[in-house]
């Protein structure tokens, strides 16, 4: 026995009448719609007259039934509802031929949607267009005009909704719209959306496994009223109705499931629930139809359509019509939702793109300015290098001669000059050789490979040794030189890098006095505060302008310009101290003022705690990683930056290749420890590069390691596969990453 729904048509009609709309449904499914299937074939209920026709399609479906009351008349029913139809279907399917399933199994499996519009109004016409040519009973027709009227307004008010969804993604204005037009349709009071917003159970009591009550919170957030006597509900918070609904089981869910809950008079609906009837008596609800709107299969919200003053009976036609509307609703919601992470993403790829150009510009203004130190280098270094060779070779060439015009009888040169000459070609050789090693020294330090070596050592001897080297040049240029310290003898011993922390206050003191005039003073000043040293060189030289202070500590760095030079120097040396200082963890700062003098500032801690951390074995493993090459070639940026990043942050040097018909060259050069391949490189295939690098005699011991999709994984070709080392799987898994490189690069240098 089959059940048969509510429908817009459920009236008695001739024999001919209904035979008649059988034809209807055959021609819409055959002509008007190519890919529907129209059911017919099977008789049903129990006298075997019950006859139905059904249409079944992905935009179009409906459902036409008669239960034959008589050989003349049948009892005649007709929906187009896609659950009423979808029901059907579950009943009707068994008695099917099994073959005959099989020509039409894409039509009968899909999920029933809601009617194209056009091809409803179609439809539509259609059907009126064939009962008025009958004949019908007087008393039928009106009941006809009437369900076919208000099916043809529906669809009507469904198509505006459909066409506003689609041209608009203003979704305030969609659902301000909808509300408006829906209250009018159904002449209720009241209709209003109630907006969920988020769940207050906190995590921590579900953990503990506490029985907490889920508190919602939620507001009306728009609303259509037949007059401005119906009290408005706008922006009310509905934390009673909220209270009590805790007790309904599951009302969420249900909610969630898409069903429709109609109260025809809340009176003897909730008269077991006094809180919840109060509520809705203070706003004037006597009657409601709730239909969920359920947005990416979450609760959005509730459309709520209200009868303030007496009870309302509420078709299904009703029900079921205002569930589609809450369906379009949800469509918008997520076409609003959808269209707000596409412009998310545009601004962050728009951002990323002006963070990408001021990169550039960065990187442009960076490589100016490398190419005007390197300027500036160049005309300092050969300065520094001309003005001693040049009295070197001089010198040296004058004793030479002297020497030679001894045996020819040549007025000899007084052994006072003699030796003035060669203590000026001496001073001249350790001024280069200072010059060499402040540049070597500086060098190491900015590669990471400077290594210090924490010893135990004494403050007053280093101060002392420090400036006793100083004494016969400030001697000399008529400077005092002076040391003040200021120690307790418990606190003289100190740990640190006892050469590098001389070469610090060497390189402050020789500053001093090149820039102090003859009549100055300079004083080294050395005392501990805690667990600190600080060193202090105060003098009363020339001084340094405030807007040079902060290029002070800057490489090639100098008061005077290249070409006109009074004092001497490569612009290496205080730049070199800060580099030392800050390797010490310590800090360095510079008081100066224009001819009045400069006082420079040392702060070093004690470095006890680091000496197991700090000798040479293992500084030189530490930059024997550090210098660690790895290639990576990827054109992926996104995926390319993952990777830098981590293995960076891991200690290794990674050079990033996005074109490969250049990668043979350059790891030539490179002679990386482990090539790091990406799945497609322009200009040059990843079999060419893997078997260029086993054959090269420079990269033969070089590791490669593949990137791999996990979706083609299966599809990858077997001659590839054998000469790379190994594979690593995207998207990249950091500790899997790490874990591939540190074991490609130990098997690289066991063997």
């Amino acid at each position: 026995m089959f059940n048969f729904p509510a429908s817009i048509l459920n009236r008695t009609l001739p024999r001919a009448t209904f035979e008649q709309l059988c034809q209807l449904w055959e021609q819409m499914g055959e002509n008007t719609l190519a890919e529907a299937v129209v059911l017919s074939e099977v008789s049903i209920g129990d006298n075997g007259e019950d006859k139905f026709r059904l249409v079944v399609s992905k935009k179009f479906s409906a459902w036409l039934w008669g239960k034959a009351v008589d050989r003349e008349t049948y009892q005649v029913g007709l929906s187009f509802e896609p659950e009423a139809i979808a029901n059907f279907l579950t009943q009707i399917l068994p008695q099917i031929e099994a073959n005959w399933q099989q020509r039409h199994p894409i039509q009968l499996s899909h999920k029933l949607e809601i009617n194209d519009p056009q091809l409803q109004n179609q439809f539509t016409l259609q059907l009126i267009e064939t009962l008025t040519k009958h004949n019908l009973p007087s008393a039928c027709q009106p009941v006809v005009d009437e369900a076919l009227r208000q099916q043809i307004a529906q669809e009507r008010l469904l198509n505006q909704l459909t066409s506003q969804i689609r041209q608009s993604l203003q979704l305030p204005v969609i659902i301000q719209t909808a509300v408006d037009r829906v209250q009018n349709f159904f002449q209720v009071d009241r209709l209003v959306i109630y907006q969920f917003e988020r769940q207050l159970e906190t995590e921590a009591d579900t953990n503990l496994g506490q029985s907490k009550k889920p508190s919602v919170t939620g507001c009306v957030t728009y609303e259509a009223r037949n007059s401005e006597q119906i009290p408005s509900v706008l922006n009310l918070v509905a934390e009673a109705e909220t209270e009590c609904f805790i007790y309904v089981p599951n009302y969420r869910e249900k909610y969630r499931r898409g069903e429709t809950v109609a109260v025809e008079d809340v009176a003897v609906a909730y008269d077991s629930a006094p809180c919840l009837l109060r509520f809705l008596r203070k706003i004037q609800v006597r009657a409601k139809l709730v239909a969920p709107i359920v947005a990416d299969e979450k609760l959005w919200g509730l459309l709520i359509a209200h009868q303030c003053w007496e009870p309302r009976q509420w078709s299904e036609n009703e029900q079921s019509f205002l569930g589609q509307i809450g369906e379009h609703l949800a469509i918008a919601i997520q076409q609003a939702q959808l269209y707000a992470e596409l412009q998310q993403q545009k601004n962050t790829l728009e951002m990323r793109v002006v963070e990408r150009t001021q990169e550039l510009k960065d990187a442009l203004l960076a490589a100016q300015a490398a190419n005007q130190y390197k300027s500036e280098f160049l005309a300092i270094v050969s300065h520094e290098l001309r003005t001693p060779l040049t009295c070197a070779i001089g010198l040296s060439g004058t004793l030479l001669r002297w020497s030679f015009g001894q045996q020819i009888n040549v007025k000899p040169i007084p052994m006072d000059k003699q030796r003035r000459y060669l203590e000026t070609i001496q001073d001249s050789c350790k001024h280069l050789l200072e010059l060499i090693n402040d540049i070597l020294d500086f060098s190491q330090v900015e590669a990471g490979k400077m290594a210090l070596n924490i010893s135990d050592f004494s403050l007053r001897q280093l101060s002392r040794s420090v400036v006793q080297t100083f004494r016969e040049e400030a001697y000399r240029r008529k400077i005092a030189l002076s040391l003040d310290i200021k120690l307790k003898s418990k606190s003289d011993r100190f740990h640190a890098d006892s050469r590098r922390v001389k070469q610090i206050l060497f390189n402050l003191v020789s500053n001093a006095i090149k820039f102090t005039p003859s009549q100055g003073q300079v004083i080294l000043r050395v005392w501990r505060e805690d667990n600190e040293a600080i060193f202090q060189v105060e003098d009363t030289g020339i001084g340094i302008p405030k807007d040079r202070v902060p290029l002070m500590f800057e490489k090639f760095q100098q008061l005077e310009d290249p070409h006109q030079r009074t004092y001497e120097g490569a612009g290496l040396g205080l730049a070199l101290t800060k580099q030392l200082v800050e390797l010490h963890r310590g800090t360095i700062e510079v008081e100066s003022a224009v001819g009045q003098g400069s006082l420079f500032t040392v702060r070093l801690p004690d470095m006890d705690k680091y000496k197991s951390k700090s000798n040479p074995h293992s500084q030189q493993q530490r930059s024997s990683e550090v210098a660690k090459t790895i290639v990576l070639i990827e054109t992926d940026d996104e995926v390319a930056t993952v990777i830098c990043e981590l293995l960076t942050a891991a200690y290794y040097q990674v050079v990033w290749l996005v074109d490969g018909s250049t990668a043979i060259e350059q790891m030539q050069l490179l002679q990386p420890s482990l090539v790091i391949l990406g799945q497609q490189i322009a200009g040059i295939d990843n079999q060419e590069i893997a078997t260029t690098l086993q054959q090269l005699p420079t990269t033969r011991q070089t590791k490669i390691l593949m990137l791999r999709d996990r979706a083609t994984l299966d599809n990858l070709d077997p001659t590839l596969d054998n000469l790379a080392d190994d594979y690593l799987l995207k998207p990249i898994e950091p500790e899997k990453l790490l874990e591939k490189v540190n074991a490609s690069i130990s098997t690289e240098s066991t063997s």
